[in-house]
């Protein structure tokens, strides 16, 4: 059954972002699923052998944090020996350095703003003019890019602002390209996920909805049931009504009240949620159990 689940849940080509804590992973997200493509975004954290899925390719996310600071995120190394295209953006550009043998400093001052980029003609600029204006936000920077390494993008303050290997499809950017402020930084993502990785640009998220509820009706099977825990928040509310719609009454939605609350919320979430959704509801009253425990 494990099996058949994974590979019903990604159907779509999959592309992997590995968050290191930036502020604009998310955006990164966006503007790949925006581009018709599939992508998931987990932690740095994750182990490579325990991913249930092969990725059509990698994308190493910025970070708030220096490379040099002690306790710093560090991308599992095996991401390296999957096989698939890779992207570093920011301080993944640090980590690809970081694994593959090049050189990253502290910069003497952080550059923050909008750069000229110059860049060479590669896979990863396919169409786009140069110069370019990219936004950038980094306090480290690349000293020396690992060995192989061909340099396709310059900025009047970044010698190495844009990297690639000589026979891998292996990329480094030092500015982000999810942020508007990068005049064509979508279409930066978009020659990557495309143009590098291959994926086709096939999912939307009415596609996406079709093929969860079908995923759903796999690993369930056709007596199974599930209960699921519910707040009246978006996330809980959708997956409800996901489940609602690929089981019926076979979900069973469990609402906690704890006693603290906001005034009438579990009256208000139980009306919409079984009485105008229909989702087979059970509110459970522990306020006493949770108050008695908070006491003092």
């Amino acid at each position: 059954m494990a099996s058949n689940a994974t590979e019903v849940a990604h159907m779509y080509d999959t592309v992997l972002i590995l968050d290191f804590g930036s502020q604009y992973s998310h955006l990164i997200t966006r503007r790949i699923r925006e581009a018709g493509v599939y992508c998931e975004l987990l932690p740095c954290t994750q182990k490579i052998a325990e991913l249930k899925f092969k990725p059509k390719g990698v994308i190493l996310s910025g970070s708030p944090f220096s490379i040099t600071d002690e306790g710093a995120p560090h991308v599992d190394p095996e991401v390296f020996n999957l096989g698939v295209p890779i992207l570093g953006i920011c301080y993944g550009l640090q980590e690809i350095a970081r694994n593959l043998g090049g050189e990253t400093s502290l910069a003497v001052k952080r550059e923050y703003g909008h750069a000229e980029l110059h860049i060479e003609p590669c896979p990863l600029f396919q169409d786009v003019p140069s110069p370019t204006s990219v936004w950038m936000s980094h306090g480290d920077h690349l000293e020396r890019p690992p060995q192989n390494f061909t340099i396709v993008g310059t900025t009047a303050t970044s010698e190495y602002a844009a990297v690639m290997h000589n026979s891998l499809p292996i990329y480094g950017i030092q500015f982000h390209p999810e942020v508007t402020h990068s005049t064509d930084g979508a279409l930066v993502l978009r020659n990557f996920v495309i143009g590098v990785c291959k994926c086709e640009a096939n999912w939307t998220m009415s596609s996406f909805i079709d093929k969860e509820l079908e995923r759903i009706r796999t690993l369930v099977g056709p007596q199974g049931s599930v209960i699921g825990a519910v707040s009246g928040g978006v996330d809980s509310t959708v997956a409800a009504v996901l489940m609602k719609r690929a089981i019926g009454d076979r979900f069973h939605a469990v609402l906690v009240d704890n006693g603290v609350m906001r005034l009438n919320e579990c009256e208000t979430v139980k009306k919409t949620l079984a009485d105008n959704l229909g989702i087979n509801l059970t509110v459970a009253d522990a306020s006493e159990l949770f108050l008695g425990r908070l006491k003092g």
